[in-house]
């Protein structure tokens, strides 16, 4: 861990080892046995105690790097060999060392050795810290983190999530595997540590030993400073669920929406946004500000705000400098206006001065009892209202999912994703520099809003880590949030912070934070919107065991690969089944799970065998690959120059509708049965007019490009079912 160094550099001061290691014992962390000696004479005599072989160092409070300057000794196995590294190491003591004594310590050994502590972040406060340690630590930098305090089942959970949890899990090299109530009660220790002990900035313990199944703490550093500012409780901060409802709807649910510094240049932001809220069908009233008072669209725009008639408009767009925005959101207060989304940029994210003037314009929000959302940022969408307050494209289909973003254009690429699909958005917000609206409040409001199902996110900057961590734990015990960050490598960070104004914290942290909350953290964009996608429109399984349905035999294959890399089981076919499926099909199909019917179906086959899967209790996803296949024979017959002649005008418009009923089969299976059944193929992308994969997106339902991204997406439902029982 790096918090050690950061801290010593900041003027704080270390417990030597010994003392570290009394302190961590006493919060219920089994240490090596040791004891201090001032001599070597005296160190001999502990080391007889103790029992040889014995490891021996140089130990005091200003000794923070024992290895580094070559003051550890290891495996001495006897008296005079104690003496002989004794005399050593006080020799290497420096001046500035101050007082030092011997640590002798008993050897402990293991082929498997951790990391483990906390260290305070600056955004999410204590985090508990659990890693593969000794030489390993570097070089495989499998470290996770937990908010402290912890629960005994999150710091069993820590453990889990360890890319080599299976060599703790399972024995290694013929030792037992690690006794898991041990390490979760050293962990769920340290939390108790953070927490009670704000004079403590970091606990560094590094080497833990596994000892016959048993984690001892071979060395420990614990960095003393002045006590951590105690954090305003989270609840407290949430904010209250009916207040932020009434407080976001004039940003959701406007009355009327006006344009200000509407332009009658269609490439200027005042131009678009207003051309996209009448274009799109926005249900309230529109009104341009324009000081020409030109006609814009064929509309007449109003040369000031004060014209604007009182109370019949409650946002504002605004697209003008940010030297005029003080005063034009006081204007628009007058008349009524209660939210303002701002587009105008030169604010945080352009330096000193923006910084001044952002602190400026909310401080005149506050005063006046305004939300604001942005400045910097792109726009607004509510499809209950049919509303586009945006200065991009594209407007998308209706739906439950709603978006908020740090970055504007992630915003358009889930629009984008959402119109390519037809799995509908509710609201999707811009933050922006997110000056005053915060992704905190965004949270708490759609945690209430009864138009969203799922939440799906992009940040940058975390801002006040430990709100942000309460909204996004209220969020996630009621409704699924799929989180994509930015900012995650040294030059990602360095980019986010001249995006959004605010810099990103260590992405190891705020890993284990979305981990911990329950929050589902997607790779890329399209993993994002589908894993959205498919919690807006599809049930959550009861369990991981899933049935694969396949038309050909090496997409099957892929998908068992795809399953065990996702951990999820791939469901022994169940006896009942196979016999069911033997008296529809002839006898050359697969017979087990992946099911590949090997050409053998009638028309009705895979209707039948799609309900009989979901019906089945031993199975709680099924997956459908290869729809698709028969519409794509129609189109090249369809495209031919022997077209309709030869009976090819009947069988085209059969293996059309065929298609289209399976994926029709798909879903309706699903929603009886109340599991999840994903459609996944190729021709999603390559072919979006072929009758399948068009059938499942009429049906509201995402049809995946591949097996693996199926499923991908049913094992984000899987862990959030998990967390929600």
């Amino acid at each position: 861990m790096s918090a050690p160094d950061d801290a010593l550099a900041s003027g704080a001061r270390t417990l030597s080892e010994y003392d570290s290691r009394d302190l961590i014992a006493r919060y219920g962390v089994a240490v090596a046995r040791g004891a201090l000696a001032a001599d070597p004479d005296a160190a001999a005599r502990e080391a007889a105690t103790i029992g040889f072989p014995v490891a021996l160092k140089l130990c005091g409070d200003t000794i923070a790097h024992k290895t580094e300057r070559d003051l550890v000794r290891l495996a001495l196995t006897d008296a005079d060999a104690v003496r002989a590294a004794a005399r050593e190491l006080l020799s290497r003591r420096r001046p500035e060392d101050g007082e030092v004594s011997l640590l002798v310590a008993e050897m402990v050994r293991g082929r498997r050795e951790l990391i483990a502590g906390f260290v305070r972040d600056p955004q999410f406060g204590p985090c508990v810290v659990l890693g593969l340690g000794g030489i390993l630590t570097e070089a495989l930098a499998d470290v996770v983190f937990a908010p402290a305090p912890l629960t005994h089942a999150e710091a069993s959970a820590m453990i889990r999530r360890l890319r080599a949890s299976h060599l703790l899990t399972q024995p290694f090299r013929g030792e037992p595997s690690v006794r898991a109530e041990a390490l979760a009660d050293a962990l769920v220790g340290l939390g108790r540590l953070a927490a009670e002990r704000p004079d403590v900035r970091s606990v560094d313990v590094n080497p833990l030993i596994v000892r016959e199944g048993l984690p001892v703490a071979v060395d420990a550093l614990v960095v003393l400073g002045e006590e951590a500012a105690a954090a305003e409780p989270p609840a407290a901060r949430a904010g209250d669920p009916v207040g932020i409802v009434e407080r976001l709807r004039p940003l959701f649910h406007p009355r009327g929406v006006v344009v200000a510094g509407a332009s009658t240049h269609p490439g200027k932001f005042g131009f678009v946004a207003l051309h996209n809220l009448l274009r799109f069908g926005y249900r309230g009233e529109v009104f341009a500000v324009n000081r020409e008072g030109s006609e814009i669209l064929g509309r007449a725009s109003l040369r000031d705000v004060s014209e604007l008639p009182e109370g019949r408009a409650d946002l504002v767009f605004v697209c003008t400098p940010n030297a005029v925005n003080v005063p034009l959101l006081r204007a628009c207060a007058a008349r009524g206006v209660k939210a303002a989304f701002i587009a105008s940029g030169g604010y945080a994210e352009a330096g000193d001065e923006g910084r001044a003037l952002e602190r400026e314009l909310v401080r005149t929000a506050d005063e006046l009892g305004m939300v604001i959302a942005g400045p910097n940022g792109q726009g607004v969408v509510s499809t209950s209202v049919s509303m586009c307050a945006q200065i991009v494209a594209p407007y998308p289909p209706p739906g439950r999912i709603s978006v908020v973003s740090q970055s504007g254009n992630l915003v358009s690429s889930f629009l984008n994703y959402a119109v390519q699909t037809g799995v509908g958005v509710s609201k999707a917000v811009s933050a922006g520099n997110a000056a005053q609206l915060t992704l905190a409040d965004y949270y708490a409001y759609f945690a209430e809003d009864p138009e969203t199902a799922v939440v799906l996110s992009y940040l940058e900057g975390v801002g006040d880590g430990r709100r942000l961590l309460a909204a996004m734990r209220a969020l996630v015990q009621r409704k699924p949030l799929v989180v994509l960050k930015g900012g995650v490598a040294a030059e990602g960070k360095r980019a986010a912070a001249s995006h959004t104004g605010s810099l990103a914290s260590d992405d190891r942290v705020f890993d284990g934070i979305a981990h911990h909350v329950g929050a589902i953290r997607a790779p890329t964009a399209e993993h994002a919107f589908e894993w959205a996608a498919s919690f807006a429109t599809q049930p959550l399984p009861r369990g991981r065991r899933v049935a694969v349905l396949t038309s050909a035999g090496g997409w099957g294959v892929l998908a068992a690969d795809a399953c065990a890399a996702a951990g999820l089981v791939l469901a022994p076919l169940p006896g009942d089944v196979r016999r069911a499926i033997d008296a529809m099909v002839p006898a050359r199909w697969s017979r087990s799970n992946p099911i590949d019917l090997a050409g053998g179906e009638t028309r009705d086959t895979i209707p039948a065998v799609l309900d009989l899967l979901c019906a089945h209790s031993e199975i709680d996803a099924v997956l459908h690959l290869g729809i698709g296949i028969q519409a794509n024979q129609a189109r090249a017959f369809r495209s031919g120059s022997f077209f309709p002649a030869h009976g090819l005008d009947r069988i085209t418009a059969f293996h059309e509708s065929q298609d289209r009923r399976y994926a029709q089969a798909a879903q309706e299976a699903s929603e009886r049965h109340g599991k999840p059944v994903l459609v996944a193929t190729e021709l999603a992308v390559a072919d979006p007019s072929n009758a399948g994969p068009l059938a499942v997106r009429e049906g509201g339902r995402i049809c995946y490009p591949s097996a693996h991204r199926a499923v991908q997406a049913l094992a984000a439902l899987a862990t959030y079912a998990e967390l929600r029982r």
